[in-house]
């Protein structure tokens, strides 16, 4: 697996994932939503420690800053 997600890219993941995991666990988002948004912050969280997007690479685009 190539990396293809930027420092900027990771922190805001991270960011997102943190927020929707607060308001989940503190009942301001419940149900099917709370689930389905909780399922997308686990995404974000595996995909910023792995540095990987399986959809940057299927429309072919990456954040990381090219090495010259």
């Amino acid at each position: 697996m190539k990396k293809n997600m930027g420092t900027t890219d990771k922190a805001i993941r991270i960011i997102v994932a943190l927020i929707i995991g607060i308001l989940f666990f503190t009942k301001v988002i419940t149900g099917t939503l709370g689930i389905v948004l909780l399922v997308l912050a686990v995404v974000f969280l595996l995909t910023s420690l792995i540095s990987f997007c399986p959809l940057y690479t299927l429309f072919g685009c990456s954040t990381c800053k090219v090495k010259e």
